[in-house]
């Protein structure tokens, strides 16, 4: 192997609140990184940087973490502009629209979802994503939802089984028969190609108790929860994922203070995912609400043909600072370390010793430029697992 220093640095964010300024995100000026294989060796000043086999002049841009995408639905295929330009001239958001995409990637080949989902992470990563979770959910029978997780699993490690993100529309009678496929025959063929377990928790999707029984059968095959919560209305979903301990408690939109206090005292992340109500026109996340309260905020793109069709963290960056509440600060650490909790991972999402050497080059002096100018494209490096990228 041979190593790798990044110097010159002007701004570095390592997430990591013993080095820097001692904030939050960490923050190093005129700093330097060294890499040894897929891993961080030293992190400081740029002075002070060691005597490495290689050396790239950052020339005083800024350097973060790489984003840590914690909920996406890549495994898809066909186009729902049509939806989307119905919704923007005054209909109304719900969540049967999937029913669209389902029928679309049931019909498609392994080969054309597989090149979906590599063009996607690619998209992503050409914006700094270094880690993407994604999920099945565009089958909803046995055999579409194992081919979809097998496919996923193919592009990343973060994969997640949601069989239970709509009814299937071959059961519109019988949810209650949907969710013993759900928990039974389906759970056993996608079970060996998942990490994760989801559920829409939602009116027009799974009510309370189905939600827990798919989750607490997927933590039986030793799957690990996760759930869409509270998106859409008021409901149970936040006080089920704090209850079972899921990782993370997505979307988060409409809140009781109770729900506020459980993610506050519990160990799920509220990962929130502005790009869904820019595309729906919804009532926006209270982030600010969450981090006062003490939560851990993670944002997301929730990449998906319906209802956020973006793959970049950036935009959310700046969405989630222009109309959630949040910080620069907070933002920057939400998108990189938060989406890190949300898939509980210590090896991604910081800049440390130890660390994979996932590392995003800004052209600009500050993260803070990521919200300050929106829809610019400042990534100009990517090295992910200590391989450059772009």
């Amino acid at each position: 192997m041979t190593t790798t220093a990044i110097t010159h640095i002007a701004s570095l964010v390592t997430n990591d609140p013993s080095l820097g300024d001692g904030s939050p995100i960490g923050l190093i000026q005129d700093a330097a990184v060294v890499i040894d294989g897929d891993r961080i060796v030293w992190v400081g000043e740029s002075s002070k940087a060691p005597a490495t086999d290689n050396a790239v002049d950052a020339a005083g841009k800024a350097v973060i973490p790489g984003f840590v995408d914690s909920h996406s639905h890549l495994v898809f295929a066909g186009d729902r502009t049509a939806e989307f330009n119905a919704r923007m001239s005054g209909q109304s958001y719900s969540a049967g629209g999937i029913r669209t995409t389902v029928a679309a990637t049931r019909a498609a080949t392994d080969d054309q979802l597989s090149a979906n989902v590599a063009k996607y992470l690619h998209e992503a990563l050409r914006q700094g994503t270094t880690t993407l979770e994604t999920k099945s959910g565009y089958g909803l029978t046995v055999e579409d939802e194992a081919r979809a997780l097998r496919i996923a699993a193919t592009h990343t490690d973060e994969v997640t089984y949601l069989g239970a993100h709509i009814v299937s529309p071959d059961y519109a009678d019988d949810p209650a028969a949907y969710v013993d496929l759900v928990t039974g025959e389906m759970l056993e063929a996608c079970a060996p190609h998942a990490r994760w377990i989801d559920v829409f928790c939602e009116k027009g999707a799974f009510d309370g108790d189905q939600a827990r029984a798919v989750l607490t059968a997927g933590k039986a095959k030793g799957l690990l929860p996760r759930i869409h919560a509270n998106q859409l209305s008021y409901g149970p979903g936040v006080q089920l994922a704090v209850e079972l301990d899921a990782a993370s408690a997505d979307h988060c939109t409409h809140l009781t203070d109770a729900d506020v206090e459980a993610l506050a005292q519990g160990n799920t992340v509220a990962t929130l995912l502005p790009g869904a109500e820019f595309s729906t026109r919804a009532t926006w996340p209270d982030a600010r609400r969450l981090l006062d309260a003490g939560a851990t905020v993670a944002l997301s793109t929730d990449c998906n043909p319906g209802s956020s069709f973006t793959s970049s963290m950036p935009f959310c960056i700046a969405l989630a600072v222009r109309d959630m509440g949040m910080t620069p600060d907070e933002a920057i650490w939400s998108a990189t370390a938060g989406g890190a909790q949300a898939l509980r991972r210590t090896d991604i999402g910081v800049v440390r010793e130890g660390a994979r050497a996932d590392l995003t080059l800004l052209d600009a002096p500050s993260h803070v430029h990521l919200a300050y100018r929106p829809g610019v494209p400042l990534v100009s490096q990517v090295w992910r697992a200590g391989a450059a990228q772009l």
